[in-house]
């Protein structure tokens, strides 16, 4: 691991800590002012403790940096939910950290693809999580499991091949 990431550990948690609450609360307000209420879809605290979705925190020497979900969908895929970092860590490749961490597991457990929902070209807010998800492999793709066309959000989609 490289120096940056060498104090770092993710691990599946109660977003509904009370260290934890701050970070979920940070993403949730990012995305109430990021774009139109009408398209956001970020989940509060209380929604990511709920069943069928999963939730990790990423800590450096016990300080929560951020967090990231996956919620399990009927199709066969994993819909990736509130990946966030606090503003003071960012610029470190501490989101790139979590996605990976979220497709190994997801892989793992043979899940056949990820899909995510995001701000569509319009919502500059929204430009770096675009890239990022760009740089690991997701295309555009038509609206996932749960969503319709909304002319704010971008839907993209992972393959995951099994044991790669």
């Amino acid at each position: 691991m490289s120096e940056t990431h060498r104090m770092i550990d993710i691990r599946e948690a109660d977003p509904t800590s009370d260290d934890l609450r701050p970070v979920v609360q940070a993403h949730f307000a990012h995305s109430e002012t990021a774009g139109p209420a009408e398209s956001n879809h970020t989940m509060d605290a209380d929604s990511l403790a709920g069943p069928g979705t999963r939730f990790w925190a990423l800590y450096e020497s016990d300080q929560p940096l951020g967090c990231g979900a996956l919620k399990t969908l009927p199709d066969g895929t994993a819909e990736v939910k509130s990946v966030h970092i606090i503003s003071q860590a960012r610029g470190r490749g501490l989101a790139r950290v979590m996605m990976n961490h979220l497709a190994e597991l997801a892989r793992a457990e043979g899940v056949s693809a990820l899909v995510l929902e995001t701000g569509a070209a319009h919502l500059t807010e929204y430009d770096a999580a675009r890239k990022l998800y760009e740089a690991l492999g997701y295309s555009y793709c038509e609206p996932i499991f749960g969503y319709t066309n909304d002319p704010n959000s971008a839907f993209m989609r992972l393959a995951l091949e099994p044991g790669r």
